[in-house]
């Protein structure tokens, strides 16, 4: 009996070491969580007018006016798939695998994968039919510092390949940052540019532009910094997310390993108390065996 009280014991020590571990990564998802909510708080309505400004631009450009705007039938695409570089967070990571994998499903065309992020490297660097063309190890380690000109770096690339007819089709998939709790995973149209549909331009305030200088200028330089910020938009709201779905697993297995703590410990006094028990009850017989 010994034995076993030996081994919970052990058991109960183990649990509660991982409890401290759970809890205090938690508390430092909780203040990493803040910053990256401020960031996009900050940075989502700025990327998301903008886009809607280009999308109404992008309606009134024919698309011999930009290179960007160029429909093309659909043969190469590039699946920008945003990870985190740690695990620890749930489900975020194997979501976006798991959707970008079922997108590669459809056999119609050809799927490459431009993975920034670690994880999204790992599940996808085996593969080298997916490899994509003109992008390098530095890319992916984007989250190693996670800033406004290394999204720049990797969005330029992207339009280049785009540009020059490497890929037909640019999509971002990546984690919606919505709460703590809850992360959506999204697939979000990138390349070509998409044109403001007809119902939202009726809702919406007048979309007439006028365009100073030009539309020349407009498109060279308004367009691509847009898209950097749009890709920014993307890193920033998987941030948010990693954060977010990192300190809810933390939470949850803090939880759990409360519960084990006290179902061991129930286990250890039940034991303790039958090892108690047959000692009294051994005493009492030998005892009574020398008494007679």
């Amino acid at each position: 009996m010994s034995g076993g009280l030996k081994e919970v014991r052990e058991r109960i020590t183990s649990v509660q070491n991982t409890v401290q571990i759970t809890s205090a990564m938690k508390m430092v998802a909780a203040a990493k969580l803040r910053r990256a909510q401020d960031a996009i708080t900050r940075m989502r309505p700025y990327a998301e007018k903008l886009q809607a400004v280009l999308s109404n631009v992008s309606a009134s450009l024919d698309s011999s006016d930009g290179v960007y705007s160029q429909k093309r039938d659909v043969q190469r695409v590039l699946l920008v798939a945003i990870t985190s570089n740690r695990g620890l967070c749930g489900g975020f990571n194997n979501n976006i695998i798991k959707a970008v994998k079922n997108a590669m499903s459809d056999g119609t065309v050809e799927y490459h994968v431009l993975p920034l992020g670690k994880k999204a490297n790992d599940a996808f660097k085996k593969d080298k039919s997916t490899e994509p063309e003109g992008f390098g190890e530095e890319d992916w380690k984007i989250f190693d510092d996670l800033n406004f000109d290394a999204a720049q770096a990797v969005a330029e690339k992207i339009m280049a390949q785009f540009e020059n007819g490497t890929y037909d089709e640019v999509k971002i998939v990546y984690n919606r940052f919505i709460n703590a709790a809850v992360q959506e995973p999204t697939f979000e149209a990138y390349l070509p540019l998409e044109a403001a549909a007809a119902d939202t331009a009726e809702e919406g305030p007048d979309t007439e532009y006028i365009f100073e200088p030009n539309q020349t200028e407009i498109i060279e330089r308004i367009i691509p910094n847009s898209l950097k910020v749009q890709l920014y938009k993307g890193l920033l709201d998987s941030h948010a997310s990693e954060h977010g779905a990192r300190m809810t697993a933390m939470h949850q297995a803090t939880e759990n390993g409360g519960e084990l703590l006290r179902d061991l410990r129930i286990s250890y006094n039940k034991a303790r108390q039958a090892a108690i028990t047959t000692e009294i009850l051994e005493i009492v017989a030998g005892s009574e065996a020398l008494e007679g």
